[in-house]
């Protein structure tokens, strides 16, 4: 095939830092759209006549879509090639953002998001897959230091960005700004990304039916479940109890076809590498506590701090540039250390910025907020840059694209274990102290008759008659329990999280270090 042949006569010519950038973009676009979406859902429902409730299918349909062929992509990649499988998913999901731009109701937005899903849930695994083999070994730090920052910049900026073209434009800006990105990555891949040899050589066996659809019942049915189960009361609604027996049937039936068949659409022996096993398990919790800081964090600064959602999405860019500054940094210098060695040094790290935000409360300025982001950006390179490295450092080329398809699915999953798991903590913990502090709050308590004259005479004072003061100084003694028990139950949260990252430090020693030796003896099926 032509195709073939060029991509061996220009590969060696092509510089990996164009490739690196050619892959960055498609990349970059489709994890800024798994947040990006989540302020303008009010905007959305008001347009299209639907109720926030019913608009967050939105934000959950591509979620599920994405979730489902994640695991796929290296399957998928070997059936159709590398890159022709990177342009197809990189056309598919422009062309989708722009129906999703001019959807005319929710149904219609609903479909076109799982149509944008499905052709992004391939672009993560397969950029990290191109820049790994693109780049030497000594010089794969420097690469995933470029490529973590769409990884871990894209979730902090697309809150801001969202804010700022629906207040300024229209919430349909939001999936058109994907259109001149796309259409540069596409012209980038095709110009410089080529598929190495041994992916001429196609996966035999068929497809596996049975095991795609184990696979879509078990992945979909568990990210609805995470996505819904709090909104829901979890297991106190039928419907999240059937999701959860699908979820668990689904993914047993799932694992165990893929561990007897001869040609598994997902490869899972390749968790017999336990620096590998080791790094996904890792990667899991770094997903957890970083999407679940993420959307702690704004509903902390909209409740207690009284932010607009735009200046709540300003607020948190200082993990962003704390990123963007690391990134580069860690990576040109992890060939020259012992990449475990920064991994415990962004967990400790991260591990004090968590804590630090448990020491907050609520008469807090920006520049307490600052320094603690800053420096759990910088932290993020450390974990993100050393944990793709060595994660991946021992895996043969042949089964790469199988083992980061696996790598950041279980990335997303731990991210939507975290949202869900902050808001369920969040919301069980604030209405235990609400219901504590409550009690304290009698009309027999000295302090509370103190206040509460003290209030009453306030509004008196404002033109009030005795009986609305008195009630508006009920429902303003009320307000201030609210507000404590929300800075308690923050508290609990951000030392929980802290906790995590402590907890796993131990992990990083059943890891090799990267360097030692070449890529382990992986079964490539």
């Amino acid at each position: 095939m032509s195709v073939g042949t060029a991509s061996q006569a220009h590969q060696p010519l092509v510089n990996p830092w164009i490739v690196a950038m050619a892959v960055m973009l498609s990349t970059f676009m489709e994890v800024l759209d798994t947040t990006v979406v989540n302020v303008s859902l009010p905007h959305i429902a008001g347009s299209v006549s639907a109720t926030v409730d019913e608009a967050t299918w939105v934000l959950t349909s591509y979620l599920v879509a994405n979730a489902i062929i994640l695991p796929m992509a290296g399957w998928l990649a070997r059936q159709f090639g590398r890159k022709r499988l990177l342009l197809a998913s990189t056309i598919g999901f422009t062309i989708a953002s722009a129906l999703c731009g001019f959807a005319p109701n929710l149904p219609t937005l609903i479909v076109f998001r799982i149509l944008q899903g499905l052709c992004g849930g391939a672009l993560q695994p397969l950029s990290q897959a191109i820049l790994l083999e693109s780049f030497k070994p000594e010089d794969r730090g420097k690469a995933m230091g470029f490529w973590g920052l769409g990884i871990v910049v894209a979730p902090v900026l697309g809150p801001v960005l969202g804010g700022w073209l629906t207040d300024s434009y229209s919430w349909r800006w939001v999936f058109y700004i994907n259109i001149p990105i796309g259409i540069l990555s596409v012209i980038m891949a095709q110009l410089y990304v080529f598929d190495p040899p041994y992916m001429k050589r196609r996966a035999g066996g068929g497809i596996d039916a049975w095991g795609i659809g184990m696979l879509a019942v078990g992945i979909g049915a568990l990210q609805i479940m995470l996505d819904k189960g709090q909104q829901d009361d979890w297991f106190e609604s039928h419907f999240i109890v059937w999701l959860a027996v699908l979820t668990i049937v689904g993914l047993s039936a799932f694992i165990i076809r893929e561990l007897r068949i001869e040609h598994p659409i997902v490869n899972l022996r390749v968790f017999k590498e336990r620096t590998y096993a080791t790094g996904v398990f890792l990667m899991t919790v770094l997903g957890f506590v970083l999407y679940g800081s993420l959307v702690l964090l704004p509903i902390w600064l909209q409740t207690l701090l009284g932010y607009p959602s735009l200046q709540a999405g300003i607020a948190l860019a200082p993990r962003g540039l704390g990123s963007m500054l690391a990134m580069p940094f860690v990576g040109a210098f992890i060939g020259r250390f012992d990449a475990r060695k920064f991994l415990a040094t962004g967990l400790f790290l991260g591990s004090l910025t968590l804590w630090r935000f448990s020491q907050l409360n609520a008469d807090v300025g920006y520049w307490d907020l600052f320094w603690p982001q800053f420096v759990q950006g910088m932290a993020l390179a450390m974990l993100f840059v050393p944990l793709s490295t060595i994660s991946m450092n021992r895996i043969s080329k042949e089964n790469m694209g199988n083992a980061t398809s696996l790598f950041n699915l279980l990335r997303n999953i731990g991210g939507s274990m975290g949202i869900a798991g902050v808001a369920t903590m969040f919301a069980r913990r604030q209405q235990t102290f609400t219901n504590t502090l409550s009690a304290h709050v009698t009309p027999y308590d000295a302090g509370t008759q103190r206040m509460s004259h003290g209030m009453q005479s306030m509004f008196g004072a404002q033109g009030a008659d005795p009986a609305t003061a008195y009630h508006k100084a009920y429902v303003g003694l009320f307000g201030l329990v609210q507000r404590q028990a929300v800075m308690l139950a923050f508290i609990d949260v951000f030392q929980l999280l802290a906790v995590m990252f402590l907890a796993i430090i131990p992990l990083i020693l059943i890891m090799k270090r990267p360097g030692k030796g070449g890529p382990g003896d992986v079964s490539a099926h």
